[in-house]
């Protein structure tokens, strides 16, 4: 019978379905085509039979396990050898392809290199600002033997933890301990007025103990380390000091200066104060000098200076260890005060290394509570964030122009490029960008720094003679174009080159919901940093607008020196009597700072168990009218006599005391007895950080003066009081600080993380923005014939719009509701750190919620209403 010539010639169907169950899915169309040419030759050549034969033969010989042997065997390796896909050659032609598509497309790529330049100059900031953490107090030579020795105070139920300790601790713990090498003091900060000849100037610095150079790494442009703090009246100065007053440093030396117009000191060194220092002072004294001066440091019982030690080493640079002498000294100061232990109170020394001071600092509960190092691991986390968000961004822009590309990609399979090839391609265009990116970042940087300084007081450069800098941006770089090229390269050199180059390419519901997933963790990213902005806001706009229980608008601080210290009964009835200067006061800080502390407070019935610490500061007549207190009872007053035995009291104090009605009440400190005429309303004498403490204050002479300004004569006032102040004090500057300044330097670190945090959002949410744009315009690119059909139906733009976008919104939703349980807990536990602070309202969130969703609305609908506008006889034409 002669086979009809209309049929068509077609192998076995059990044969053909083999091959499509169990051959490779990415090859088989490919394996397919070309056995079905070959069936169709040997049909024609040898007839059905021995066609049907040699198909099912080769049909087997390309199913698994078959077809792996096969492409391991010598015969086939060397039949089909290939060039290597990375060779030196190769590689330069990736770059050279990837260079002309840039240049070719040069929209796509400015907006994925703003955006990775974006990403970049943020992380490198942030990473400059993390190295300069790192490195502040590492210049020490002995840096791993220094130690700080604190107190951890144990009263009234209590455990506090403080760097202040008795004056005479460094000497005794040296002499007593052989493991301690060197040992020194350092006093509080003082500015103090200075003068050689005409040249006068206020200045800061401290009192430091004998040792302290031999400790501590202070470059010395002149002198030597063991004689410059030997003599009580030797002065160590800065170099700028020695230049402003004597020229240059080796002029300075030997030459005298004088101090508060009172005391001449010898200059016996010249320093060089490194940037990185956390300590930094321009001048300082003996500390036999500080001892001469203040007999009351030499006290068991008063703790406000600092000790510092460094360990014995072995000459192997092992030091003595300092678990066990931590041991040794920890009930150290029961030795030198015998009543220490008793009635509910005791103190132990503990040590901290030197070089955990400036991170660690804060201490909860007695005990080390993190302190700068939680806003450096923030910082990193943000960073690491950002530039995660700049990666997806890119990610998302290059899955947008897939459908584009996926015909290059196809074509060049065809004409025989491997996968690897393909990836090496599109990594290589990655870092191309990601090349071009950095060096945009790096001009941002570099224009950014000096306004980058000023906000974070820093002094941060581009270290570029340091190896370590380059290969962290290299490896910056390397890292940023890897992430961002990774699922771009992947994705397309997957593609099938047959259905690509038919058109019937398809992409899975995998890749979809990866993109998807990268959108929502954009966007759950940039919710954390809008909730954790309008917190930090609120927190800062409640500190600064809360009632402080004192008025400090139109307050002004004078630290008084020189005459202003011997006339100042004539210097304060002489500024009454000025127009718009409405009360004068003076104490021993300022109302918010420098009070000191004591627990030698008795009164009748007092529990002999109890111990309470008391703030304690030296106040004038007229405190409560200057500061706006209310008080109950009265204030101190010229008309009572007895007064300079008195006391006053907060309502704080009051309550600890257990007096109902305190004011007549009798009080004792410091075995003083006298009688409590007024209770003040407590106010906050620190920031929110910490509770309102018992106060106490009596009649003294304090140092700073605390001038009230009637409203709106600020002008006129100010004038007047320093034309007074040159008068009476005409040896010393002029200088003063506001109340209100003095209260926004508590919380300087909190501002500074708040518009940091302000910066940071507002980039990442730009940057979002560009991924949500590029993943719009693959929707849109995608669903063109649907956008054509549903127009041509009848459907307004408006539909078409909410279709296009309705997706999108979902995605925001998901990430808002991921991201706020997190935003919750991680300012709930930035809160904590204030005693005083607001509550997390469910508003904050809602705001945020609707900022994302606007933002990405808005974001999105340029992309929706332009493909809303197609023509759909032109949309659907091109399908």
């Amino acid at each position: 019978m002669k086979r009809n010539e209309n049929l068509p010639i077609t192998p076995p169907r059990w044969i053909r379905r083999l091959l499509t169950w169990f051959h490779p899915e990415n090859t088989v169309e490919e394996v397919s085509g070309d056995l079905d040419e070959l069936y169709d030759h040997w049909h024609e050549k040898h007839g059905k039979a021995t066609a049907d034969l040699k198909y099912a033969l080769n049909v087997i010989s390309v199913l698994p396990p078959f077809v792996r042997k096969r492409k391991q065997s010598a015969a086939y390796q060397q039949k089909f050898r290939t060039t290597p896909n990375f060779q030196p050659a190769m590689i330069l032609n990736y770059f050279k392809i990837a260079w002309r598509n840039i240049a070719h497309n040069k929209s796509f790529s400015s907006i994925n290199i703003l955006g990775l330049a974006l990403g970049m100059a943020c992380s490198l900031l942030i990473m400059l600002w993390i190295q300069d953490e790192f490195s502040m107090d590492s210049y020490h030579a002995n840096g791993p033997q220094l130690y700080h020795v604190m107190e951890r105070q144990f009263f009234d139920g209590k455990v506090e933890a403080t760097p202040g300790t008795p004056g005479l601790l460094a000497d005794e713990l040296k002499k007593e301990f052989p493991e301690i090498a060197y040992s020194a003091g350092l006093s509080w900060q003082e500015e103090r007025t200075f003068s050689v000849g005409e040249k006068v100037n206020k200045e800061k610095g401290r009192w430091a103990g004998e040792d302290w150079f031999k400790m501590y790494s202070i470059p010395l442009l002149t002198g030597t380390a063991e004689d410059v703090l030997s003599s009580p009246t030797n002065i160590a100065i800065s170099r700028k000091l020695a230049e402003n007053y004597f020229g240059n440093a080796q002029a300075a030396m030997g030459k005298s200066i004088r101090m508060s117009n009172q005391e001449d000191y010898q200059v016996s060194a010249v320093f060089e104060m490194p940037e990185n220092s956390s300590v930094k002072y321009d001048y300082l004294l003996s500390w036999k000098d500080l001892l001469a001066h203040n007999e009351w440091l030499k006290d068991w019982g008063n703790s406000v200076t600092e000790t510092h030690i460094q360990l014995h080493t072995d000459g192997k640079g092992l030091s003595a260890d300092p678990g066990k002498l931590e041991a040794k000294i920890k009930s150290f100061l029961k030795t030198r005060n015998p009543n220490m232990g008793s009635k509910g109170f005791d103190i132990q020394l503990f040590l901290q290394p030197s070089s955990e001071a400036y991170l660690y600092s804060n201490f909860k509960n007695g005990y080390l509570d993190g302190g700068r190092i939680e806003y450096v691991r923030l910082f990193g986390i943000v960073a690491i964030f950002i530039l995660l968000i700049a990666c997806i961004n890119f990610m998302n822009l290059a899955t947008a122009r897939s459908v584009k590309r996926a015909r290059e990609v196809g074509v060049r399979k065809v004409v025989g490029a491997g996968r690897g090839w393909l990836i090496g391609q599109f990594v290589g265009e990655a870092l191309v960008l990601t090349f071009i990116a950095l060096l945009v970042a790096v001009v941002f940087v570099w224009g950014l720094l000096p306004t980058f300084n000023t906000l974070t007081e820093k002094h941060i450069t581009f270290q570029f003679a340091d190896a370590s800098f380059w290969l962290t941006l290299l490896a910056m770089t390397l890292l940023t174009g890897l992430i961002a090229g990774s699922y771009p390269a992947l994705f397309l050199s997957s593609l099938n080159p047959i259905r690509v180059l038919k058109g019937s390419i398809r992409f899975g519901s995998g890749a979809r919901f990866f993109r998807q997933g990268l959108v929502v963790f954009q966007f759950a990213l940039s919710m954390l940093l809008i909730i954790g902005t309008v917190v930090v806001y609120r927190q800062m706009d409640f500190i600064q607008t809360k009632n402080l229980g004192f008025d400090r608008q139109g307050m002004v601080y004078i630290p008084s020196e020189g005459e202003l210290l011997n006339k100042y009964d004539l210097f304060k009835e002489e500024l009454l009597q000025m127009p718009g200067i409405e009360a004068v006061t003076k104490m021993e800080g300022t109302p918010t700072n420098g009070f000191g502390t004591t627990g030698n407070v008795q009164w009748p019935g007092k529990d002999p168990s109890t111990n309470i610490q008391f703030q304690f500061s030296q106040i004038d007549y007229d405190f409560t009218k200057t500061l706006k207190v209310k008080v109950k009872g009265r204030d101190f007053s010229r008309a009572f006599g007895a007064d300079s035995m008195n006391y006053i009291i907060n309502e704080t104090a009051a309550k600890r005391i257990g007096y109902q009605d305190p004011v007549g009440k009798p009080l004792t400190m410091w075995g003083k007895t006298g009688t409590i005429v007024g209770v003040v309303d407590d106010y906050h004498q620190s920031s929110m950080h910490t509770a309102i403490e018992p106060f106490i204050a009596r009649l003294g002479q304090g140092k700073m003066i605390i001038v009230r300004i009637r409203p709106g004569q600020t002008k006129q006032a100010m004038a007047s009081l320093e034309s007074l102040c040159r008068e009476i004090n005409p040896k010393f500057p002029f200088a003063y600080m506001f109340a209100d300044e003095a209260f926004q330097s508590l919380y300087r670190s909190e501002t500074v993380v708040g518009t940091l945090a302000n910066y940071f959002a507002f980039l990442a949410i730009f940057i979002c923005c560009l991924g949500l744009f590029g993943l719009a315009a693959f929707t849109a690119e995608q669903r063109t014939k649907e956008i054509g059909v549903r127009k041509v139906l009848g459907a307004s733009v408006t539909g078409i719009v909410a279709l296009l976008s309705k997706d999108f919104l979902k995605l925001v939703l998901i990430a808002i509701v991921i991201a706020s349980p997190i935003a919750w807990y991680a300012m709930n536990q930035w809160l904590r750190d204030f005693v005083y602070r607001i509550d997390m309202e469910w508003w904050v969130f809602v705001l945020a919620g609707l900022l994302a969703v606007t933002i990405a609305l808005l974001t999105v609908s340029f992309q929706s209403v332009k493909a809303a506008l197609m023509n759909p006889v032109k949309t659907l034409r091109s399908e």
